[in-house]
């Protein structure tokens, strides 16, 4: 049942040659494999599909070897049979000339499918419509499907319409460009798919009724279409709208305004008044994929132009040269070399032949000088007000380009830039021949990567002040377990006192020792910080070094100027502070005098002090040797030496032990006071354990933190982590040990 459609018009427009009968004499043919398939991973709008295969891979017919990143992305399938031979930054079909990472593959000739089944198979039911249209849209995502008539928007992020009512479901065969016949081919000789793709889509977005919209300058596609939906059981409503023939009638708000009525707002989409426009080309994939499990691997492109011999309508495959086309169509280079890819109105001239077809490559146009003459050179502009009233978006195109030639951005967007469709019919109407489309794309790229830093200095500040809160939490919490760890030693402290008030002397030794020990320990980070300082000077005075070579890094001299002064400073005062510390040590009273020097318990404190001393060596020559530094021999030197001295100390104590076990009743005291020692030295070892896994635990952080920066740290942050777990592992054992000594030595044990 056919509807009355009541049509509407849209401002502007214009009449421009069509010039389209050149490509509508020869059915759609069959372009012959290319020697090599040059396949872009970003085809589309949204982010680059990430490839999935490597050089000297053998694919399928059908194969998916790119995934989509992304909720706005596609995937890539391999288009025939064969080798992948390169994955490289390649030139590809695009204004800006810029390069894009492709995969290469060369045909085998075999035309090999990979195992597939359609959908309806996959799921086991009898009709689309038994299929959840979540399904489908994940189902067409898979299946790398994108607007072919466009800009290459991913259908299935255009399908995600639940949050709006859709009413409204529109399929543009308008084709409204000169020279462009791909779409009227498809619907002369596929009507049935469209319709078909058309049933897909309106059960997806639940609308009410379909709207095929097509000029009037397509009799056949017309009669083609109106065929096909007459030998279907349709079970929505779908009617074919014939509009007057305007130039740009085939703009997505434009149609829908030619056929609604309504107008999408500014910056709005579609979906905001209830509609979804899709191209009859996309429309047809969509049935190609649903019912033959056939990913969006070839699309109809027009090659025209009076420099081609044959030109004509090719089913071609994606990746294919552009001079492998242009040589089937017959294509006389010495009439005018100069390929336009796309229409006369839109399109681009292409720098050469060997850039591949994409999934929005629906027209390569060849024409004589005669034919398209060059743009002649631009003119002042005379202030005619044409280009306002050709401009079909209601746009002020004399604004925009004096807001774009002066670099007014700000000023461009508040004059809605971004609702020009780069149409081309305020340039066409120009009398002063000004490239007014190339200024407006001038200004919209430079917005857009002005938005893409500040985004980008938007995550560095964000990333950035979650380091600071990081940093001021972790202090927090070293703080917490240092305040912690004060008040159960102070605890301890009054409890040993309360025990064994009548040995003062025991008590101010145990105070002195302690004393000593906390000198040593904050002698031996005061040394640590002087290592790691004399490194960042080294490598300070290197980047100073190399910038004052480099011409181009002259500004980062004063900085690093800056940088060493401070660094140096700070080695000075750190030079200060070992001395001061030394002193101090010096300082400390000597209690050796107020006991036995040989008895065991010295004997073996000093064997634990000459212990620790050689880890804090050992530790200083492996920095050394990681970093390698020039002082790794004095450092070895030194730990030979502090070796010695742990086993000259061990000795001692070991031969104290033995000349103690004489006599019984001096044997038992030092037995129960070694045991004591043993204890104290077992509950110290697991204070040592949990700070180690403490400082195990913020090394691995700072190493994943790293990696998901890709830091050039990784590898250092990766010994460190290393060693840490060498440390926690040794002080394990040492508790172990300790833990089984204690055992051993325990009464009645």
């Amino acid at each position: 049942m056919t509807h009355l459609i009541r049509l509407h018009d849209f401002n502007g427009g214009i009449h421009p040659p069509e010039n389209k009968h050149q490509s509508t004499q020869r059915p759609i043919r069959a372009a012959s494999l290319p020697a090599q398939l040059i396949l872009p991973l970003h085809q589309h709008i949204g982010a680059a599909a990430l490839a999935e295969v490597a050089p000297g891979e053998r694919v399928l017919k059908g194969q998916r070897i790119a995934q989509a990143d992304g909720t706005i992305s596609v995937p890539v399938h391999a288009p025939t049979s064969g080798h992948v031979v390169a994955i490289e930054p390649r030139p590809v079909p695009h204004a800006s000339g810029l390069e894009e990472l492709c995969i290469v593959i060369e045909p085998d000739g075999e035309e090999q499918w990979q195992p597939r089944s359609s959908l309806l198979e996959q799921l086991g039911v009898d009709a689309v419509q038994d299929i959840e249209p979540p399904q489908l849209v994940d189902f067409i995502r898979d299946m790398g499907i994108a607007g072919m008539g466009g800009a290459g928007f991913p259908t299935a992020a255009k399908l995600q319409t639940r949050r709006f009512p859709i009413h409204t479901l529109i399929l543009n065969g308008a084709e409204c460009e000169p020279y462009i016949t791909a779409d009227d081919m498809l619907m002369r000789e596929r009507a049935a798919e469209v319709i078909s793709g058309a049933e897909i889509l309106q059960h997806i977005v639940s609308s009410e009724r379909c709207l095929i919209g097509v000029e009037d300058n397509k009799p056949e596609a017309i009669a083609a279409l109106q065929q096909a939906l007459s030998e279907r059981n349709l079970q929505h409503q779908i009617d074919l709208v014939v509009i007057p023939t305007k130039y740009p009638s085939g703009g997505e708000k434009q149609l829908i305004q030619i056929l609604t009525g309504e107008e999408v707002p500014s910056g709005g989409i579609p979906a905001h008044i209830g509609v979804v426009c899709q191209n009859v080309g996309t429309a047809s994939a969509i049935h190609r994929a649903v019912y033959h499990a056939e990913p969006l691997i070839s699309r109809i492109t027009t090659v025209t132009g009076e420099a081609c011999r044959e030109p004509g309508n090719w089913d071609t495959l994606i990746g294919t040269p552009v001079s492998h086309l242009l040589t089937l169509s017959g294509y006389q280079p010495q009439t005018q070399e100069r390929v336009i890819m796309g229409g006369p109105m839109m399109g681009f001239a292409l720098p050469h032949a060997q850039l591949p077809i994409v999934k929005t490559s629906n027209c390569l146009l060849t024409p004589t000088a005669s034919e398209l003459p060059s743009n002649d050179l631009a003119m002042a502009c005379i202030r005619c007000g044409m280009c306002a009233d050709a401009c079909p978006a209601e746009l002020l195109p004399q604004q925009l380009y004096w807001f774009s030639k002066a670099q007014e951005f700000d000023k461009a967007e508040q004059h809605n830039l971004f609702d020009c469709i780069e149409c081309g019919a305020c340039s066409y109407v120009c009398p002063s021949h000004i490239p007014l489309v190339q200024y407006y794309r001038f200004a919209k790229g430079a917005i857009r990567e002005e938005r893409a830093a500040q985004a980008k200095s938007e995550r560095a500040k964000e990333r950035f002040e979650n380091r600071l809160a990081r940093q001021e939490r972790e202090q927090a919490e070293k703080d917490a377990k240092r305040k912690a760890r004060a008040e159960a030693a102070a605890k301890a402290k009054q409890s040993a006192a309360q025990q064994a008030p009548s040995t003062p002397t025991t008590a101010s030794a145990a105070t002195i020792a302690s004393q000593a020990e906390g000198s040593a320990e904050a002698l031996e980070k005061l040394n640590k910080k002087l290592t790691a300082t004399q490194t960042a000077i080294s490598k300070t005075q290197d980047k100073l070094a190399a910038a004052r070579a480099d011409e181009s890094q002259a500004d980062k001299i004063p900085a690093l100027e800056a940088a060493l002064e401070k660094t140096q400073d700070k080695l000075k005062q750190l030079a200060k502070d070992i001395a001061a510390a030394k002193k101090a040590a010096k300082a400390q009273p000597d209690n050796s005098d107020k006991g036995d020097p040989n008895s065991p318990e010295r004997l073996k404190r000093k064997w634990e002090t000459a212990q620790t001393r050689l880890q804090t060596a050992q530790q200083r020559l492996q920095e050394a040797q990681q970093q390698g530094l020039d002082t790794v021999a004095a450092l070895q030197a030194g730990v030979d030496k502090q070796q010695q001295r742990v086993n000259e100390a061990h000795s001692a104590y070991e031969q104290a032990l033995q000349a103690a076990s004489s006599a019984p009743a001096e044997a038992q005291a030092d037995a129960s006071n070694h045991t004591a020692s043993v204890a104290i030295d077992v509950e110290a070892l697991q204070k040592k354990i949990l700070a180690q896994q403490d400082r195990l635990s913020k090394a691995q952080e700072r190493l994943q933190m790293a990696e998901a920066d890709n830091l050039d740290t990784v590898p250092a942050l990766s010994k460190g982590v290393d060693k840490q777990q060498q440390k926690l592992e040794q002080l394990q054992q040492q508790l172990q040990q300790a833990t089984q000594q204690s055992t051993e030595q325990t009464p009645g044990a």
